[in-house]
């Protein structure tokens, strides 16, 4: 499966499930995350790759660099990856471990 058609399913899937999906284009700053995901006050960022895929050397050191700021970052090869990262924020939401968002919409 080529990789656009990976972000496509999952992002089906992900809005779906509820999550806000937005493209991350940043004409500034080259090697950001493809995909920006909200839901219930959780942000994560996902870079997908096809399974032979591999992040460049500036993908690397973008995601360093969100990462050393707090920011949940993924690199997700499989729709079944995305739903493995995002389902854990369903997971820790179950287990309280989530404040809930006030003021949100059912």
């Amino acid at each position: 499966m080529l990789e656009k058609e990976i972000e496509a399913k999952a992002c089906e899937w992900a809005k779906q499930q509820g999550w806000l999906v937005y493209k991350f284009v940043s004409p500034q700053k080259r090697g950001v995350p493809d995909r920006i995901f909200f839901r219930n006050g959780v942000t994560q960022l996902i870079e997908f790759k096809t399974p032979t895929g591999r992040l460049t050397r500036l993908q690397e050191l973008q995601i360093a660099k969100l990462r050393s700021e707090g920011i949940a970052v993924a690199v997700c090869d499989s729709v079944d990856k995305v739903k493995s990262t995002l389902g854990e924020y369903d997971e820790a939401q179950d287990n309280k471990r989530l404040p809930p968002v006030s003021g949100r919409r059912p």
